[in-house]
């Protein structure tokens, strides 16, 4: 017989093993006063969306020290926010977060709601999101699932249902192991319990503080948990993205329409693929004549498809004084110095596509 999962047991291993996170403020801190910065939380949750803690770091970091308070994040300029934000992907998100700090700052006075009802009024905020700022900043005793909770509750109980309809369940589930004390630590408890000790493979349950409630474990299969529907093959979309270089080393690149895929990032001039369309792939669609020399094949992961580009570059005469555009490119383009690149918008497709054409463009790589 399994013994019931104890909260306490959980906030207890959470006090010594907890990661030490750049926006977390641990029970130590706050015994001596410290309080959960309701902005950090809410701008590593963004940031957290689909991305690993690792690769969150030194972006989270970026931004406080940019832009200290939300109230400046609202009055920062986009294209600068888009550039910060740049190589760490689905930029909806980019986006999204500078229209919720501008409401923040606007309708609130620089001070974000206090419940998950009113968080998800904002933009960009949606369940999992306004939940986790309500636990962990305001200590809203509300259930907060992420991957990773979602993993260690399905194996907690060892839920038949496959994801994602399997969610209702956990969640319920979730709701009547969450204490009224300490909500904010629970959260945060659950999620590095599944980040550290009920990893999706080889868990290690000899450590974990919940391994004599676990039903998965008493059974012997928990990498089995949680159970997954069938994912379907993605598709395969094809384009061609073509690097133009003056004799002054600078790149010409344009900027992407605002909404939609990669909106409002920069790229190389490239073709009208979308996720649901190919694009032309020759150097006869490139966006002038000159000698394009192609470069090889990148390949990029998004959500729901798999893009394969074919790079070409051309080495053209110099773009114009100051890198003006009047060279042969779009009325759209402009010219940025190779050296320059790293500081410009460009999501992680277009840097593999510039590095294809232009192996040493950029100093580190995505």
């Amino acid at each position: 017989m399994n013994t019931p999962p104890d909260a306490k047991a959980l906030l207890a291993w959470y006090d010594r093993h907890r990661r030490d996170l750049p926006w977390r403020v641990t029970p130590d801190m706050r015994a001596a006063g410290a309080i959960n910065d309701p902005y950090h939380v809410w701008l590593s949750e963004v940031m957290l969306q689909q991305t690993t803690v690792a690769a969150v770091k030194a972006y989270f970091e970026k931004f406080v020290r940019l832009w200290p308070r939300v109230e400046d994040l609202a009055a920062a300029d986009a294209e600068d926010v888009m550039k910060a934000w740049a190589g760490l992907g689905y930029y909806a998100r980019a986006r999204n977060l500078k229209k919720c700090a501008e409401a923040v700052a606007r309708d609130h006075g620089g001070r974000f709601p206090e419940t998950a009802a009113a968080l998800r009024a904002l933009p960009g905020i949606g369940d999992y999101t306004s939940a986790a700022i309500a636990a962990i900043a305001f200590d809203e005793p509300v259930p907060v699932m992420d991957g990773n909770v979602e993993r260690v509750i399905s194996r907690l109980f060892r839920v038949e249902e496959a994801l994602p309809g399997a969610k209702p369940i956990l969640r319920g589930h979730l709701a009547t192991l969450a204490p009224v004390d300490r909500p904010g630590d629970f959260a945060q408890a659950t999620m590095d319990l599944g980040a550290t000790i009920c990893t999706p493979k080889r868990p290690a349950c000899a450590l974990c503080p919940w391994r004599g409630a676990c039903r998965a474990l008493a059974e012997g299969d928990p990498e089995l948990y949680p159970v997954k529907a069938d994912r379907k093959a993605k598709p395969v979309r094809l384009g061609g993205a073509y690097v133009a270089i003056d004799r002054r080393g600078a790149v010409l690149l344009r900027k992407r329409p605002p909404e939609g895929l990669l909106g409002g990032m920069s790229e190389v001039p490239t073709t009208g693929w979308t996720s649901r369309r190919d694009g032309g792939a020759g150097p006869e669609h490139a966006p002038f004549a000159a000698g394009w020399k192609p470069c090889g094949t990148v390949t990029h992961v998004f959500t729901h498809f798999e893009l394969r580009l074919s790079v070409y570059r051309a080495d053209v005469a110099d773009a114009g004084a100051g890198g003006a555009v009047g060279s042969p490119a779009s009325d759209d383009g402009f010219w940025v110095p190779v050296a320059n690149l790293d500081g410009e918008a460009l999501p992680t497709v277009m840097k593999k596509a510039i590095s294809a054409a232009i192996p040493t463009a950029f100093k580190t790589s995505d």
